[in-house]
């Protein structure tokens, strides 16, 4: 018996951990899509999100104020998570995850990345565990050229563009070839 208590514990930890990183992820793909539902679903209601002492929102008001940072300041992003630690105490877990942004300039010829981590206060609600509060830093900055988007030899192969909407090839279902995209 004490083999499946152990098992079961372990099987719940997993299941927690597991949840806490698709949590982490719909946020990032949310800020990507501009999509309102998954950035708004990763916080609980009376979440809160600091991303600098200028800029903290509650949670179901976040999406908008970050679609509109990023509508302003960049063609396309890309939020990539990478380290993620996570300790997890009962329905409270405490998690960092880095984060590197990449940040297509509205000129279209230069990026900025920007390397910094998201450390969260997750909270198990309901059984659902959401964002109670989330502090970011920003540990590295960098600008670079993204002029090759321009060349005719990458032009040439014609790859998929992300969207920040519904209608990227993410969102396809069933997903085929004679998807319409937008290409470079």
């Amino acid at each position: 018996m004490a083999d499946i208590e152990k098992m079961a514990q372990d099987l719940a930890y997993l299941m927690d951990r597991r949840a806490i990183e698709d949590c982490v992820h719909s946020h990032a793909r949310g800020h990507d899509r501009f999509d309102v539902d998954l950035l708004t679903a990763a916080y609980h209601p009376d979440g809160i999100d600091e991303h600098g002492a200028a800029a903290v929102n509650r949670g179901p008001d976040y999406a908008a104020w970050a679609n509109a940072i990023h509508a302003g300041g960049c063609q396309l992003c890309l939020h990539n998570i990478t380290t993620h630690n996570c300790e997890i105490d009962g329905d409270v877990a405490h998690a960092e995850s880095y984060v590197l942004v990449g940040l297509l300039n509205p000129d279209g010829r230069t990026v900025r990345f920007i390397n910094g981590r998201y450390v969260d206060r997750l909270e198990k609600r309901g059984g659902v565990w959401r964002i109670a509060l989330r502090r970011c830093t920003v540990d590295l900055l960098i600008a670079g050229d993204a002029s090759i988007l321009d060349m005719p030899q990458f032009r040439a192969g014609g790859y998929i563009k992300g969207r920040r909407d519904p209608a990227d090839v993410s969102y396809s279902r069933p997903m085929t070839l004679e998807d319409d995209v937008d290409r470079w």
